[in-house]
C-alpha cells in the first residue's frame, strides 16, 4: 500500500532533522522502530551516549504550530514504554546515558529551522 500524504510528509520531516543530526556527528542506530506501546522516530548515538528524537512535522497555522501540545502526558508516556521495550532489545546500550528531544519541523511550503525542545526523561 503506497504512503498517505501525511506519513510521506512525517518521513520528509524526519529525514530534515536526520541530516541536521549527522550534521552534528550523530548516527542514525534505529528509525520508526516500534513495540506494542508506540513507536520511536529517531534513535541517534554519538561514543557513549544516545539522543532519542520525536519528530514533529508542523504547517503553518496549525493548532499545535509550536508542537509543545503534542508531546504531553499520553504522548510522553507511550515514549518512554517504548523506549523501555527499545532497551531491552538493545541491552549493550542501557546504561548510556540518552537525551530526549522533539524536533519541530516546518512543514512546506513554510520557510524557517527546525525547533528543538529537550523533553525530561
Amino acid at each position: 500500500m503506497p504512503p498517505t500524504p501525511r506519513q510521506r510528509q512525517g518521513r520528509w520531516a524526519e529525514q530534515r532533522a536526520l541530516r541536521l543530526l549527522e550534521a552534528k556527528g550523530w548516527r542514525l542506530v534505529s528509525r520508526n522502530w516500534r513495540c506494542r506501546w508506540g513507536e520511536l522516530d529517531l534513535v541517534c548515538e554519538k561514543p557513549g551516549r544516545l539522543l532519542l528524537v520525536e519528530v514533529k512535522g508542523r504547517r503553518p497555522g496549525h493548532r499545535d504550530g509550536a508542537g509543545s501540545v503534542s508531546l504531553r502526558g499520553q504522548q510522553r508516556r507511550r515514549l518512554g514504554r517504548a523506549w523501555v521495550c527499545w532497551l531491552v532489545d538493545h541491552p549493550e546500550r542501557a546504561t548510556w546515558p540518552v537525551e530526549f528531544v522533539a524536533a519541530l519541523v516546518p512543514l512546506p511550503p513554510a520557510a524557517g529551522g527546525v525547533r528543538w525542545l529537550r523533553l525530561e526523561g
